[in-house]
């Protein structure tokens, strides 16, 4: 292997090592089959892309919440004021598969006695 294919290769293994981590948090591989449904108190909010992402307190436990991309949330009318902190919620989806993570992917939340489903058909 030439000098040059071999830093070529380097900058391109580096540049995949660097990216893998983000490629697998997003899309669904990280979460176990079926969903479950949390209901607590929105007590951090940090909204904006690539997906939205509430810390809200159930019971004793912290859980992150992952809510869709903005887009998806405006276009099913879950505003940034609905998800503020003090905010009751009820988020339907699916968890982490590491049990140990405290973590949902919402595919439907309830504010208020509103169903906001930014997953639509996934179930």
């Amino acid at each position: 292997m030439t000098a040059r294919r071999r830093v070529l290769t380097g900058l391109l293994c580096g540049l995949l090592l660097g990216v893998s981590p983000a490629l697998a948090h997003h899309g669904w591989r990280w979460t176990e089959a079926g969903n479950i449904e949390l209901t607590g108190t929105i007590v951090g909010v940090n909204l904006g892309n690539p997906h939205g992402r509430l810390d809200v307190q159930v019971n004793d436990e912290m859980w992150l919440v992952e809510v869709g991309q903005p887009w998806r949330n405006e276009r099913v009318g879950l505003t940034d004021e609905l998800l503020s902190e003090g905010t009751e919620i009820t988020a339907i989806g699916q968890r982490a598969a590491d049990q140990s993570e405290l973590r949902l992917k919402a595919e439907r939340v309830m504010i208020a006695g509103n169903l906001y489903d930014l997953y639509p058909g996934r179930d």
